[in-house]
């Protein structure tokens, strides 16, 4: 695997602040700010060198970034989700390759942090893994294959070893996995029908990482092929899929959501400063220095509402996924935790269609106000409209806009996993 010293910008970025002394989301905000400014200055150069933020997560890791949802008394944050997915847009806009490398770490914690009893009593193994996770321990992922279409049809495969298990297989699109100290894969084992999620030690010799995402946009996200070639698995860091958060389908969409809000945020902010920059004008302009002209400024001003509309979009959905998080957590009936995933999902899902529409908009409508020198690569504008694409093609929002309007007239269930058919009426209310 790559190390943080192969690049060229190694050393560039340290940890500015321990964020496990904090104990408020704005003592949160004002302590990693400068950490923060660090990342947004080195974005653009990572672009174009095409190198991997291993500083970064890595500083952002020693701040206890990746332990901010843990309760205080287990060496975490404390935060909610509100309050941390306000922190992961102000982290997306400065570089929105990081929320997605982050992805399935946010998603794992959320995991463990459900009660033991629900559903499978792993309250023990999750606490081993809260503690790894307080420690500074990043968790990757290697979970999409190749020509497959359910985890049924999974290739990768655990098979029994003694009193332990080998896992052997190949993954694609593992995003994050370049950085992370463990690997979450999605496997099949006989006698667990759902799958089951092994957690793969990082430094395992029989553990190969390549940075070989070909798409143009998103492209420090380290989304390669993950190669697992018979390494050992112990029995603690085995789970049945089944055993995650009730409402991680739409925890999993509002990262991607507040990836795109932060890529408006970037785009709207470039765009003020090069505007301002900006000295020559065209014969048609309605002022001489393009920051007066009417029509420029109009520009500006749809963008920046655009952002601020995506923006609230993602806080509206963190609150009510807020609620659905809080019901779990509490160890609620299953009924009133199902009513509340299901508002979540809603929440999040209406907010995957407008934002992503609002991002594409914005990180196009740019270069209205900015006249052929806005397409120089030097700036790297075109890296926030192809960052907005390659996220917007994630869970396309085609399927998001179905699942709402079955919701909205016929109360069937938005969280759908496999078969399309089985959108049932809800029971609870819309």
């Amino acid at each position: 695997m790559t190390t943080t010293a192969d690049h060229p910008l190694a050393g560039t970025v340290e940890p500015a602040v321990n964020l496990r002394v904090v104990r408020s989301a704005d003592d949160v905000h004002e302590r990693l700010a400068p950490l923060i400014e660090q990342i947004a200055d080195h974005a653009l150069e990572h672009e174009r060198q095409r190198t991997l933020p291993y500083d970064e997560v890595r500083a952002l890791a020693a701040a206890g970034f990746g332990a901010l949802r843990l309760p205080v008394e287990l060496g975490g944050g404390g935060l909610d989700l509100a309050g941390f997915f306000e922190l992961l847009l102000e982290v997306a806009a400065a570089d929105s390759n990081l929320p997605q490398i982050w992805r399935n770490h946010i998603a794992f914690v959320e995991d463990r942090l459900q009660p033991g009893s629900r559903p499978h009593g792993s309250g023990e193994r999750n606490a081993l893994w809260l503690r790894r996770i307080a420690d500074g321990a990043v968790i990757g992922a290697g979970w999409s294959e190749r020509g497959n279409t359910t985890f049924a049809d999974t290739v990768t495969e655990l098979t029994a070893d003694g009193e332990g298990w080998r896992l052997n297989g190949t993954k694609y699109y593992s995003t994050g996995s370049n950085f992370a100290d463990w690997i979450s894969v999605a496997a099949r084992r006989e006698g667990d029908e759902g799958g089951v999620i092994a957690l793969v030690d990082a430094t395992d010799p029989g553990f190969a990482v390549e940075d070989d995402w070909s798409g143009f946009g998103q492209r420090t996200t380290g989304s390669g092929t993950t190669r697992f070639d018979d390494i050992a698995v112990e029995e603690s860091d085995v789970y049945a899929f089944a055993d995650r958060a009730p409402y991680q389908e739409a925890l999993y969409q509002l990262v991607h959501v507040t990836t795109l809000a932060g890529i408006a945020t970037a785009a709207h902010r470039e765009a003020v400063e090069q505007v301002r920059r900006r000295t020559r004008s065209y014969v048609h302009a309605l002022a001489e220095a393009p920051r007066d002209d009417a029509q420029l400024q109009a520009v500006i001003g749809r963008v920046g509402a655009l952002v601020a509309s995506a923006q609230a979009a993602v806080h509206r959905s963190a609150r009510v996924l807020d609620l659905a998080a809080d019901a779990a957590l509490r160890g609620e009936p299953d009924e009133v935790v199902a009513a509340a995933v299901n508002q979540a999902a809603v929440a999040v899902y209406e907010a995957q269609v407008t934002v992503a529409e609002e991002a594409l908009q914005a990180t196009t409508l740019i270069f209205d106000a900015l006249g052929s020198s806005g397409v120089d690569t030097s700036l790297g504008l075109d890296r926030h409209w192809r960052n907005a694409r390659t996220i917007a093609s994630h869970n396309p929002r085609v399927y998001k806009e179905r699942l709402l309007g079955a919701w909205y007239l016929n109360g069937a269930p938005p969280v759908v996993y496999g078969d399309l058919k089985d959108d049932k009426p809800a029971e609870d209310k819309r």
